[in-house]
């Protein structure tokens, strides 16, 4: 959770603003996972700061949100031309590539409610 803070904050992800009149902010939860190794051994603890964006509702504050996801068949066929082709590939993982897109309307979330971000300021996040 410490990490994922960090980098949060590190890509000023939020701005802490009072809560405007008319705006509900979404709400957020903590999302932990457990990654392991090829051996099954524990690699890893994770942990993410999700948006409750499934919370908003249709024609009062939803819009379409997509989040980038690749396609089975375009990573198959692109694994495929790197093998046939003998290509070099590498591997490597971003953490929090979603986070450097900008957003066009306003979305406000409501505060962690750990890390001394508290509500009781009327205080929200700002995405």
């Amino acid at each position: 959770m410490n990490v994922e803070m960090e980098t949060l904050q590190k890509n000023r992800t939020w701005e802490i603003v009072l809560q405007p009149e008319g705006k509900k902010p979404v709400g957020c939860r903590w999302v932990a996972t457990i990654k392991h190794k090829v051996d099954d051994t524990i690699d890893r603890y994770k942990a993410r700061l999700v948006a409750k964006g499934y919370k908003k509702m249709y024609e009062v504050d939803y819009q379409d949100t997509f989040a980038s996801m690749e396609k089975i068949n375009t990573v198959r066929v692109l694994l495929s031309l790197i093998a046939n082709l003998d290509c070099p590939l590498k591997q490597f993982y971003v953490k929090n590539a979603f986070l450097h897109g900008d957003l066009e309307e306003e979305v406000y979330m409501d505060m962690p409610s750990s890390y001394g971000l508290s509500n009781n300021s009327g205080n929200v996040c700002r995405l």
